[in-house]
């Protein structure tokens, strides 16, 4: 299997490396400066020169805040260069891996979003991200997957934690008024992995099990360090973010739980990710 990674530098793109690797395929992975999705004719270039069997997207813009003020690069990159890569597959009749966000709704449901609930995405980051799932769609083989909250090497929710820590914060003030469900990057990029094997195309709900508030996220973190700093909860108001955030975002992953059986917990995979990431 001849596969092609994009945003190899990013969170899910390193685990994607490492797990291709492990399943035995033929890896070939881009980012910026080598790769730019925005532009179909790099796009056509690389397809062209891989001929891959498979084409994982993980490139994105995901400054959700600074999407607000830069719309165009968010919708360049993350909506007109999936269609780059939707046609570029099928020139060579690639099946298309494209990967999506919970900020496509809108957060008033009650319950877990399913993969056929309707999206109403309340942020510039979500509307670009629903486009780019659009067109993914175009792709004759494609499997979106949306996950939720991620984290993995790189910048994430648990470094900017760690960071205050470090800096000496004598508390956390954390949003606890947005629930979601916290996702390690190893586990998703391992959950596609299997879900490609397997043959899987459409849309499909991927996360880690269990439930949680940032506020929450926050408290675990603190408490997997061993620390007993306090976690003081704020509203999404207080925070002062520019971009909206839905306020209820968990993700339905029953569809993929027939398929591969539930993921760890998020609790699990933040203790791995500690485990591998604290010196």
């Amino acid at each position: 299997m001849r596969v092609l990674i994009t945003g190899r530098r990013g969170q899910l793109g390193r685990a994607l490396v490492d797990w291709g690797k492990r399943a035995g395929w033929h890896v070939f992975a881009y980012d910026l400066p080598g790769l730019d999705i925005t532009r179909l004719g790099n796009v056509q270039e690389a397809v062209r020169t891989v001929q891959p069997d498979l084409i994982f997207n993980a490139a994105a813009f995901t400054a959700v805040d600074r999407a607000e003020s830069e719309p165009e690069q968010a919708f360049a990159v993350n909506a007109r260069g999936v269609a780059h890569l939707a046609q570029a597959a099928d020139e060579v009749g690639a099946l298309l891996v494209h990967v999506s966000t919970d900020y496509v709704f809108d957060g008033t449901s009650h319950r877990p979003y399913h993969e056929e609930d309707p999206p109403h995405p309340l942020s510039v980051y979500g509307r670009s991200k629903l486009e780019g799932e659009r067109a993914a769609t175009q792709a004759r083989r494609h499997l979106v997957v949306r996950t939720s909250w991620l984290f993995g090497r790189g910048w994430n929710f648990v470094e900017a934690i760690r960071k205050q820590i470090n800096q000496g914060a004598t508390e956390l003030r954390v949003v606890a008024d947005q629930t979601g469900k916290p996702t390690y990057a190893e586990d998703l990029a391992e959950a596609l992995v299997r879900l490609v094997t397997l043959g899987a195309q459409g849309l499909l709900h991927v996360a880690n099990a269990g439930v949680t508030t940032w506020a929450g996220f926050a408290e675990e973190i603190v408490r997997q360090l061993g620390l007993s700093l306090p976690v003081v909860p704020i509203t999404t108001p207080q925070a002062g973010r520019p971009a909206p955030r839905p306020a209820y975002s968990v993700l339905d992953t029953s569809r993929f739980e027939k398929l591969c059986g539930p993921l760890p917990t998020w609790q699990d995979a933040l203790s791995r990710y500690l485990r591998a990431h604290t010196p």
